[in-house]
């Protein structure tokens, strides 16, 4: 009689676990306004929190804020460490889990997710480690599902995401507190690390953030009625400048500004997306 086989071992690393609550608020906000609906419509919505950390706070939150949104969602976090799911068992209820993996997002039933949030994962893995990660997650992903990657300062006052279908990277998002940004380049430290190497001379997103730093320069009259509305007519110069911004005008004043992701992709990397005029659609 052979030996029961042993289960297969969580692709990816363990993380530094580091979380705080209300930490990635910001992202949230964007996942359940861009993507509520397509909760809503799916029968049985899952989503995955994955790496969620040493604590679960991130999806404790995460199942209230898509709840707001589509009722019917369940949430699982995923961690690679045994350990954190030990520890997340007492925050266990109806519509949240917590499972042992990785990459693989190994899901009851072999469930596929209409949402994958990996946030402060990726900032340990080298950069040419990045496409094959975003490959293995996409295709997990349910037909019109979204995978958003991103990084976040340890408060969530700063957060740079990008947001996949199954297709590929969709959109980039920099989203901030306001009050506490000097600069709009002041991002550039929690770019994700498809991109944070890449903030040089020659390279799409340092022109993004050079020039947004130059409208947000220009539009330093605008701070006499606050933050919000300068950041607004940031947001106006860089698309008049052609920058093909993603979403309405009045959520520019939430603190967040979205542009395709083919406008701001490394030069001459292997990183799936269509590029500039390609008809992007946003995430």
């Amino acid at each position: 009689m052979n030996p029961r086989p042993s289960p297969a071992r969580p692709v990816g690393t363990v993380t530094r676990g580091t979380t705080n609550p209300n930490r990635l608020r910001r992202m949230d906000r964007w996942i359940a306004r861009t993507h509520g609906p397509a909760l809503r419509r799916a029968a049985s919505p899952v989503a995955v929190d994955l790496g969620y950390g040493a604590a679960p706070w991130t999806a404790v939150e995460l199942l209230g804020r898509l709840r707001a949104a589509a009722p019917g969602v369940r949430v699982y976090g995923v961690e690679i460490e045994p350990a954190r799911v030990a520890a997340a068992a007492p925050y266990r209820r109806e519509g949240l889990d917590f499972l042992h993996g990785g990459f693989e997002v190994p899901l009851p039933g072999g469930a596929r997710p209409l949402l994958i949030r990996a946030a402060n994962v990726l900032r340990q893995y080298d950069e040419d480690e990045v496409a094959g990660v975003w490959e293995r997650l996409c295709a997990r992903l349910a037909p019109g599902g979204l995978l958003v990657e991103g990084t976040c300062d340890e408060i969530g006052r700063r957060h740079v995401w990008i947001a996949l279908g199954p297709e590929g990277p969709r959109t980039v998002t920099f989203a901030a507190r306001l009050a506490s940004l000097d600069r709009p380049s002041d991002l550039a430290e929690r770019l994700p690390k498809a991109l944070i190497h890449r903030n040089v001379p020659g390279e799409p997103v340092h022109a993004f953030l050079r020039d947004a730093d130059r409208a947000w320069a220009t539009a330093a009259p605008y701070a006499a009625y606050g933050a919000r509305q300068r950041w607004a007519e940031t947001a106006r110069a860089l698309r008049a400048a052609g920058w093909p911004l993603v979403g309405r005008e009045e959520l520019w004043r939430e603190g967040e500004v979205t542009v395709e992701w083919g406008a701001v992709a490394p030069k001459g990397e292997g990183l799936r997306g269509r590029r500039r005029g390609e008809g992007l659609r946003g995430g």
